[in-house]
């Protein structure tokens, strides 16, 4: 019997000190983020480097978890022989996911991961900016990493990587196609906590 009142008294004062601890912490965060993006899987002929940029808002539930959503755009360019067969891809959309975040003991940096489902959709253009078709919303999936680097007064900066995949159906010249759109990304990001 004194062991569970022990380990009762014990749970009850760890969980308070924690949420003590969280209530002084700032637990929302805005993070604007953009860098270049590197195709993985080649959807297209003569692919060029493309670039993107991301907004999305944070809400800490635990010290070390959370969870994020946002909205994103990424591009990419065809150059070919051709021109009347450059393309450019846009791929805009939503992301909902789950963030863990381990703080570096003695700093103000710490080391981030997210995972998260998309919900996007791609526009195909001509030189011209005409679209010629979409795919239509969708979902796909998002993996990232990176460092917060904290510098005070509830700023940071959040350099990392990304990875997103989505896979759409398209109908180019009459015939039906998939769409393997996906990318690797170098991505800065600054953060503003509140």
């Amino acid at each position: 019997m004194k062991t569970r009142v022990f380990i009762a008294l014990a749970m009850v004062t760890l969980i308070s000190a924690t949420a003590d601890a969280q209530e002084k912490e700032r637990r929302f965060g805005l993070e604007i983020s953009g860098g270049p993006s590197f195709a993985t899987s080649e959807f297209a002929e003569g692919l060029r480097m493309g670039y993107g940029v991301e907004g999305t808002i944070h809400y800490r539930f635990l010290p070390f978890a959370g969870i994020y959503a946002g909205w994103g755009e990424n591009w990419f360019s065809t150059e070919t022989s051709s021109s009347d067969t450059n393309r450019d891809y846009e791929e805009t959309g939503y992301v909902l996911g789950l963030q863990l975040q381990y703080s570096f003991k003695g700093t103000r940096s710490s080391l981030f991961l997210r995972a998260g489902a998309l919900y996007n959709h791609i526009e195909v253009e001509n030189d011209n900016g005409v679209i010629l078709q979409d795919t239509g919303h969708g979902p796909g999936y998002q993996v990232a990493g990176g460092v917060d680097i904290g510098l005070g007064s509830g700023w940071s900066l959040t350099p990392g990587i990304k990875f997103n995949s989505l896979s759409r159906e398209i109908e180019m010249e009459g015939e039906s196609t998939i769409l393997d759109y996906q990318y690797l990304s170098a991505r800065i990001g600054i953060v503003k906590r509140f």
